[in-house]
């Protein structure tokens, strides 16, 4: 297991209650989970509780590449903190703080040692940048 966590933050002006929608409703997923326009999710699936699996299907719009984004939630604690555990063993936690203009949100993740850390970085706040713009324009 790699210990070295790969984080990503992003600060979002809009209420923790419209955040934890947009972050855990199968509906708002598919509308931001890519991280650039030639990405997309045309499938999301979301059983938000301990023990509870997820599925996000993510696909370039082109064809070229995709996969599935699946895996178990270990810790729930509502308008703070989710924790999972990936298909491929690898755990990931999100945390949302209420900050003087928003919401931080963070996520730490362990990275996939089959890929450059940069690009997963990369990536993944490449993500969070797509969901600051879709719950802020809301």
């Amino acid at each position: 297991m790699n210990t070295h966590l790969i984080s990503a933050t992003t600060l979002v002006q809009a209420p923790i209650e419209t955040v934890w929608a947009c972050w855990t409703d199968p509906g708002h997923i598919k509308n931001w989970n890519n991280p650039s326009d030639d990405w997309h999710t045309p499938h999301a699936e979301n059983d938000v509780r301990p023990g509870g699996k997820f599925l996000f299907v993510m696909k370039a719009k082109d064809g070229s590449e995709g996969f599935n984004f699946e895996g178990v939630y270990n810790e729930v604690i509502r308008y703070e903190k989710l924790s999972y555990t990936t298909t491929d063993s690898r755990k990931t936690t999100d945390l949302f703080e209420t900050a003087d203009n928003g919401i931080k949100i963070t996520e730490l993740f362990e990275p996939d040692a089959n890929m450059p850390v940069e690009a997963q970085q990369k990536f993944c706040a490449g993500v969070l940048n797509t969901f600051k713009r879709y719950v802020e324009q809301l």
